[in-house]
């Protein structure tokens, strides 16, 4: 069941409530009473986490990791750009040397 937060209309307390996608919303707010409610607009919350997921039970070892937090560029990416460096600057020190 999902969560869904909630806001008092007329004084602003905000309150999250579990229910059905076939349940009623509420009418009063559950703080103080008063009513309308409305439904507030919020990010989904839910991880996929444990046994059962491709990165643990479906995937192969050659098989590369994209997109994980802190990787910087592609090990491709970095590499061209590490090579291309000292070409240009052996290069240009002997053009300057001669």
């Amino acid at each position: 069941m999902p969560i869904y937060e909630f806001e008092c209309v007329p004084k602003g307390h905000v309150f999250d409530r579990l229910q059905k996608l076939s349940d009623p919303d509420p009418e009063v707010c559950e703080i103080c009473g008063a009513g309308p409610v409305r439904r507030r607009v919020t990010a989904p919350a839910f991880r996929l986490a444990g046994s059962g997921w491709y990165e643990t039970d479906f995937k192969g070892d050659k098989d590369v990791k994209r997109n994980l937090a802190g990787d910087s560029a592609p090990a491709g990416s970095s590499e061209s750009k590490s090579d291309s460096s000292p070409a240009k600057s052996d290069s240009s020190s002997s053009t300057s040397s001669d």
